[in-house]
């Protein structure tokens, strides 16, 4: 069963950190695209960062570089999100997701992946 769980979220005062994850089941994380997204009410959804398959590189938005470090751990089958130096423009629903396109070798901030978790909230207010 092919399924995404993201937990981590929380309540943070501005400057503060979280850690997110992503537990994969029902397939090899490493051999898909990961990428997290965060949504805002009546806003578009957003790709905050990416990671690539097979030991690939990762990717971030400018908003979040320098801020933001995504990661992966094979044997947990867990992709992981570092939130740092938390603005309160960064709450929203992260959502991570998987994906996996041929024809491309890097992975993308696009808003077409496959496969979706539920989110985990992340709110950032004093």
């Amino acid at each position: 069963h092919f399924q995404l769980v993201e937990s981590g979220g929380g309540l943070v005062q501005p400057g503060g950190s979280l850690r997110l994850s992503c537990v994969a089941s029902g397939f090899i994380v490493d051999h898909y695209d990961i990428g997290w997204f965060r949504q805002v009410p009546g806003k578009e959804r957003e790709g905050v960062s990416c990671i690539s398959r097979d030991a690939g590189g990762a990717m971030y938005a400018e908003s979040v570089k320098g801020r933001f470090t995504i990661s992966r751990d094979n044997a947990k089958n867990t992709v992981y999100l570092e939130v740092n130096s938390l603005k309160p423009e960064d709450t929203g629903v992260y959502r991570c997701a998987a994906h996996v396109d041929p024809f491309e070798p890097i992975c993308s901030l696009k808003d077409n992946y496959a496969d979706w978790g539920q989110g985990t909230q992340v709110t950032v207010s004093s």
